[in-house]
């Protein structure tokens, strides 16, 4: 199995207009009171946000008069937090053009249910496809991946790969460059007699301005009926994707986007833009190169962490799949009879890792935004290998006793992890700190005293 997604992508996509939008809100948001002025200055600041992130210029100024609109033409300004609520319209301004509603993936027919993978070529259509298909399974409903890409053997290859990796089966045919209609059609004839929920087909990429390619998508939409049209958008190349979007949709007749390589160097307006544009939803957004390295997405919960607020829920969810009700009962048990030792620390470590950097993960916390560069060490993520490869080289006794971990096992425990008896003698100082803490939280000290004693202000 791939290792878990990692969930920051999305964050660091946005990366420099969080920064810009959470400094031009804290200005507005500090003042008592605002003046149309004070809403016009910002605005221009977040016009000239969106249009550095890349978002299409035509989206970008309508959302800003569609805010001016909002603010100005209501009774924001006589309002007792007028920052606040011009920051509200904001959001919800944001979820708007991101697509607003939980889009997800319904079967409607008697199976299969039918999706039809569409794009640019190279735009990691072939990837995506699989990575739905595991999605999907992860919900208990199986997939069968159609390779009708037959203008390249390749991808049929890199398919039947991944399939066989994810344990998900494959149909394709040795036939000609031309076949691809009748290959997605006796794909779903295959699909039917398995039984099984769904078909994915991976079509060949292609330019939308080739009317000839566009007229075989044309041919396999006739022949399959899919329930779903989605157009896999690569982030990476900006204004051009959501150009490609739009003649898709005025062709084919899109039912969703899947932006693709999140995790690389996008600077996000194509997701801001590409939905306006298109009127259809982005409906998951691909983050990595793994396999589970696709997130169903919400435009709500996206909105909030463009803007600084954190992201809870997703946060929560992250959680819950990688600790379940009965580790959380035992981890609560230890805690409360201080019997939590360096072994349960590595498996929390191992789990903390699966959902992401710390990085990433603070920034699902609101208000943690603000801390960042004020970090402490021990939340570095090398760090964490470090203190995860030491943890490992000791054996189960002193992982069980660190208190009893002597100068001699020190020195073997370092240079089993390539670290330095400097570097585990942190890690034991930490790991006592930290059952101190858990001590103060079981016994209702930290209740009496708050969260002072951790420099955290009071609940």
């Amino acid at each position: 199995m791939a290792e878990a997604n990692q969930p920051g992508n999305l964050k660091e996509m946005f990366d420099n207009l969080t920064d810009k939008l959470t400094g031009v809100f804290a200005k507005l948001g500090s003042k008592g009171r605002i003046t149309e002025e004070d809403i016009d200055a910002a605005l221009r600041e977040v016009r000239l946000a969106l249009l550095e992130a890349d978002v299409n210029f035509k989206v970008a100024r309508e959302f800003v008069a569609t805010i001016r609109e909002q603010a100005i033409g209501g009774d924001v300004l006589k309002g007792i937090s007028p920052g606040q609520a011009v920051i509200k319209i904001v959001h919800d301004q944001l979820v708007e053009l991101l697509g607003n509603g939980h889009n997800t993936l319904k079967p409607q027919n008697a199976p299969p249910n039918v999706i039809m993978l569409v794009g640019l070529q190279g735009s990691g259509k072939t990837t995506t496809a699989a990575k739905l298909a595991l999605h999907l399974r992860r919900q208990e409903q199986r997939a069968l991946l159609i390779a009708a890409d037959m203008r390249r053997p390749a991808a049929m290859d890199q398919l039947e790969a991944l399939g066989k990796q994810l344990d998900v089966p494959v149909y394709r045919e040795n036939a000609g460059p031309d076949d691809a209609p009748k290959v997605a059609e006796n794909g779903i004839r295959r699909a039917r007699e398995m039984g099984v929920m769904w078909a994915i087909v991976d079509t060949g990429g292609r330019l939308h301005v080739d009317d000839d390619l566009m007229s075989e998508l044309d041919d396999i939409k006739s022949r399959i009926n899919p329930l779903e049209v989605l157009l896999v958008v690569d982030a990476m190349t900006g204004q051009d994707a959501v150009n490609a979007a739009d003649a898709f949709n005025k062709r084919t007749g899109l039912t969703g986007l899947i932006l693709s390589k999140l995790d690389g160097d996008a600077r996000g307006g194509a997701a801001l833009s590409a939905t306006h544009v298109t009127g259809v939803p982005i409906k998951f957004a691909g983050t990595g190169e793994k396999a589970d390295a696709l997130e169903v997405f919400h435009p709500d919960r996206m909105a909030s962490r463009i803007l600084g607020m954190g992201d809870v829920v997703t946060l929560v969810e992250r959680a819950q799949e990688q600790f379940t009700e009965e580790q959380a009962v035992e981890l609560e048990r230890k805690m409360r009879k201080a019997q939590f030792d360096l072994d349960d620390f590595l498996t929390q470590l191992r789990q903390i890792q699966k959902m992401g950097s710390i990085a990433s993960i603070m920034e699902m916390i609101p208000g943690a935004r603000a801390l960042r560069g004020k970090l402490p060490a021990e939340m570095d993520d090398k760090k964490m290998k470090r203190m995860e490869a030491m943890i490992s080289s000791m054996t189960m006794w002193e992982r069980q006793h660190p208190e009893r971990i002597n100068g001699s096992r020190r020195k073997r425990i370092a240079s089993g992890s390539g670290t330095t008896p400097a570097d585990l003698n942190q890690l034991l100082a930490q790991f006592k700190q930290m059952q101190k803490m858990m001590k103060q939280f079981t016994s209702g000290k930290m209740n009496k005293r708050g969260l002072a004693g951790m420099g955290l202000p009071r609940m």
